[in-house]
Order: structure tokens, then sequence, then C-alpha cells
């Protein structure tokens, strides 16, 4: 008489058990008892308890907790637990090697059960099964073979489906791809990751975004998970990589238009001088030659005449009146003497340097020159300290506010409102035309080119014959988006095209000096003038000279700079 050993059934025949136990007990549905798992078939539990419970394998303490399907008594519950691991090994064929597997337990039944501990009484039946040491390591082996060819087969869709966690129970660690199974371990993990930064000197936490471990960050990770918590989370983290996108850009803008407190004129002088020392391009004894120069020149208030060009427009007179036949009609400017950039204002003298042009001219004007203070052309210092002059008398608040009344010391770009400013200051009248958008194709500015025609030719005092037009009127400043230049004078060709000629402070001054000679002025000019196609920018702004104030103009002026307006064009 042969006894099951999942259900204590008593069966005659071998043939008999194998049938049984292949019917009964690896097709029937089976649960687990080690979780909630239930419905599957005998190979999909055995796969299920190898898998997400190891500890119930062969060689562990205990037996597996498989759950026999629905109509087994209590006893064979009982009968079940009490049978010894290796008679489990034949819970995973599923092969030709089952039947083999099967028939060597039976075997082992036939030979070594005992009927002296059955209960007779009350229907209940204990098996006491021992296997031989040999037959039992035949099955363990037969066992891991037939436990490793079942998981090769089974797909990643069923293992996914019987081993997996629920997805709202994981907490995604907002620092690295890991994942938690609670808020608690997901806490101490981002800590984990913070005391690394901390050891490591400050170097993940240079690596690691700012935005990933602040406060609010950490915050947000660690709270009890709910369906917005990710969507706070990241606009959080959004504000505050704003935030600092923000404060990145306002020292990028400072930095560029001089107000990081790099240091002005005197400062970037002295370090340029100083790298040609480290270079070899200058001695020691001829740095502090020159330093010293330059320390007299602004104690002075002049400039000290370095970069200056004189005779330009003298020069490009001579030349219009016997060359270039293509031109009906030229209009020139007062005299005005070039002044390039140097090395104490590369990159952002540009305005200053046209100021400097400006007042060069006008003290060749005798309506003039009485109006400025100075009796030469001022260096950029000083003429930052003009400025700040006009601002303190109440004009231009806005734009003193803008540079927190100080342009000493710095290198701050300046433009056409600090022109009218300090022109203001000075007695002189001056208006802001604004060419605000293109008006003709190409995104040229046509009406800018009229418009500096009609300037020009409202001077009378030019007695020469037509095609050149010497006029008394000063240059016009011109300003665009980065830049500035000097407008000295206008040709008007045959087909009635119009170009302006342009003083540039970045030009050097030994491609200005070429305008001085008869050989190289038709190639230099080729710099000065400028066409409609040359000039796209979006706005341009005109600064023009038109007189002198009278002290009661100079305060209605001051008291309008509160809200100063340009003339817009069209």
């Amino acid at each position: 008489m042969l006894t099951c050993a999942f259900c204590g059934e008593e069966i005659m025949l071998e043939e008999d058990m194998k049938t049984h136990l292949l019917l009964s007990h690896m097709e029937n549905a089976s649960r687990c008892s080690l979780c909630s798992l239930s419905g599957v078939s005998y190979d999909e539990l055995s796969f299920h308890i190898s898998s997400a419970h190891p500890e119930t394998q062969l060689g562990a303490q205990g037996p597996p907790h498989i759950t026999p399907p629905a109509g087994r008594s209590a006893a064979a519950n009982t009968q079940s637990h009490k049978t010894p691991p290796s008679c489990w090994a034949q819970d995973s064929c599923d092969t030709d090697a089952e039947a083999t597997h099967c028939s060597d337990t039976i075997d082992c039944h036939k030979q070594d059960i005992t009927s002296k501990s059955r209960a007779s009484s009350t229907g209940e039946t204990a098996t006491a099964t021992i296997q031989s040491p040999r037959r039992r390591q035949k099955a363990v082996a037969l066992s891991n073979k037939d436990n490793k060819g079942f998981k090769y087969e089974h797909s990643k869709a069923k293992q996914k489906r019987l081993c997996s966690k629920r997805e709202e129970e994981l907490f995604s660690c907002p620092m690295c791809p890991q994942v938690c199974n609670s808020c608690e371990m997901l806490q101490e993990h981002v800590e984990l990751h913070l005391q690394e930064q901390h050891s490591s000197g400050g170097s993940a936490q240079e690596a690691c975004s700012p935005a990933m471990t602040s406060p609010s960050a950490l915050r947000l990770s660690a709270a009890a998970h709910s369906p917005g918590s990710d969507q706070r989370l990241a606009r959080e983290l959004q504000r505050e990589d704003e935030a600092r996108q923000e404060r990145e850009d306002f020292k990028k803008l400072q930095k560029q238009f001089g107000l990081d407190g790099g240091g002005g004129y005197s400062r970037q002088m002295e370090r340029s001088m100083e790298k040609a020392v480290a270079r070899g391009l200058l001695g020691p004894a001829e740095f502090h030659c020159k330093r010293a120069e330059m320390m007299e020149s602004l104690a002075s208030g002049l400039d000290d005449g370095r970069t200056r060009t004189q005779g330009v427009l003298r020069a490009l007179s001579e030349y219009y009146q016997t060359e270039a036949r293509d031109c009906v009609h030229v209009w020139l400017s007062a005299d005005t003497d070039h002044f390039c950039s140097s090395a104490g204002d590369t990159g952002w003298g540009c305005g200053y340097r046209n100021i400097q042009m400006l007042l060069s001219s006008l003290h060749t004007i005798d309506a003039y020159a009485p109006l400025l203070q100075e009796k030469a052309v001022p260096s950029i210092p000083r003429v930052q300290s003009m400025i700040e002059e006009a601002w303190k008398e109440g004009l231009d608040p806005h734009g003193a506010s803008h540079f927190n009344q100080r342009l000493q010391g710095t290198r701050a770009w300046i433009g056409a409102t600090e022109i009218y400013a300090l022109l203001t200051s000075l007695g002189i009248s001056a208006r802001i035309i604004d060419f605000h958008r293109p008006t003709g194709p190409d995104n040229s500015h046509p009406q800018l080119f009229d418009w500096v025609k009609q300037y020009f030719q409202s001077s009378r005092s030019g007695r020469l014959p037509p095609r050149l037009i010497q006029t008394s009127m000063p240059p016009l400043y011109l300003q665009h988006q980065g830049h500035s230049r000097s407008i000295v004078g206008l040709e008007q060709r045959r087909n009635g095209s119009l170009s302006l000629l342009l003083l540039d402070p970045a030009s050097p001054a030994s491609d200005t000096r070429r305008l001085l000679s008869r050989d190289t002025l038709p190639t230099a000019l080729k710099q000065l003038r400028k066409p409609p196609r040359n000039l796209k920018h979006t706005q341009y702004q005109l600064v023009a000279v038109q007189g002198g104030l009278s002290a009661e103009e100079k305060q209605r002026r001051i008291v309008g700079s509160r809200t100063l307006c340009a003339e817009r064009i069209p």
C-alpha cells in the first residue's frame, strides 16, 4: 500500500500513484501559503516559490509552503508539512525526467515508509519517510536541473506578474536612478548622498545640480507619496533653476557692460601693460615710465593724444575736389579729429571716443567753443566725471539710477541719452532721433539717410561749388546695438544713391592715417563709405547738435529729461 505525501491518500499500485500525483497535484491549481498568489498551475507555483521565496528551496530549513488545491483535508495538510525537504524535489518536474524522478521517490516510499505512526481511530494518517543519501542526492540533482530549464523557458512577462511589487509603493530618488519601497528608506538613501557630498569636500556638490540638493527638493522627495508630489517637485526645481539662471545672466550682463567692479580705464590700462611686460614686449623701466605718463594725463583731465588723428576732414575735402567724379554731391561736417580705442578702453569705450570726436569738432566752431568747459579734449575718466555732474544737476534721473549714479572707475557702456545729458549740461541744444524700425527693403533705413541729407543741407555757410559742400555742422553721433560711430559726411552718386561717411573708434590709428596720404586715401575711403545695405541693424539713434541753450531753456530741458523721449521716425 502506497501513501501520497501531499494528501495522504492510500494507493495500491505504483502506476496509480504516478497518475494520482500528476492529475491531483501537478496539473490542478494551487496557491502559495507564503503570499496571496493563487489560481496558478503547479509548474508556475514551483517557479514562483523558487524565485520569490528562495528561502524554501532545497537545502533550506523547513518545507516549502505549497498549499494544495481546494478539497484537501486538514490531515493532508498536516501530513504534507511533516515531509522532509528532499521529497519536494519532484515538485519542479515537467518533462520525461519527471516520471523517472517520481518513480524514484515512490520506490523510496516503498522501502522506507513505516506504518507505526498511523492513527486509524481519527482517520488521520502520518507518514515518516526516510530516503537514502544516494537517492536524496539524485533527487536534488534532478530537481536543480529541471528548475533551471523551467526558469529559462518562462517568459519575462510571467515573471513580472508573479514577482513584481505594486507601482504605487515605489519612491524614486531625485539624485540617482535608485527606487525605494518606502519614504523612510528614500529619506535614508538621500541622506547617504548628502553625507558622501560632504565627505568629498564639495566636489559632488559641484557635480550635482544645486536644485537637486536644495531643502525644498529633499522635503518634497521624503514626504508621503501622493499623486501630485512629482508635479510639485518639478515646479520647485524649475523655479530654483530659473532663479539660478537669472542670477548668472545678470552677472554676465554686469560684466559685459562693465558694472562688475573690475575697474575702469586706468586699471585696464595697467593690466594691459603688465601683460606686455610678462610677454617680454615691454621692459620694466618703460612700464613705469608709461604708467607715470598715464597718471599725469588722468590728473590733468585731458586726453594724451596717443589715439588722436588730426586733419582727416581736410584730406577728404581735397580729395573730393579733384577725384570721385561719380559723386554729384558730397557734404562734409566741420573739422573733426578721429579718436580710436586704446588698451585702456578696448571693448567698451566707443561712446566716450565718439564724444571726444564731437567735442574736437565743437572746439573749431565759434558758436560752441565758448560753451565748453575744457579748452582741450577731455580724457575718458574726465568725460565720465562730466556725465556724473550732469546727473547731479537733475538730467536723466532714470539713466543715472541705471548706473547707480556712478561711472568713474567702471567700464560702463554709454549711449545716446548720456551724450544728450552731457551736452545739455554744457548749455548745448541736442536732439535724439530714433529710427526704431527698418523702412526699406532688406532691413535697410533709407529714411535715416534722407534725414542726414537734410541735416547737412540746412547749413548755408558752404560757398564751394555744389559738388562739394564743406559745412560748419558738427558730426552726428550714430548709435546702434553694441556700438557707436560718428557721421562726418554724405555722398550722393549720379543714380541718386546715398552713402554715409563714418569715423569708427574701432578703426586703429594706422588705418585712419592712410586717409592723410593721396596714394592710400582711395583705398582707405572704402572703410568710411557705408551705403544703406551696410546698415541693417533693427534700430538706430542719432544725436544732433543744434545751437546753444539759454539758462531758462536749459532748466526746461532738465525738467523735461525726467521723462526723456526721443523723436521717433517713422
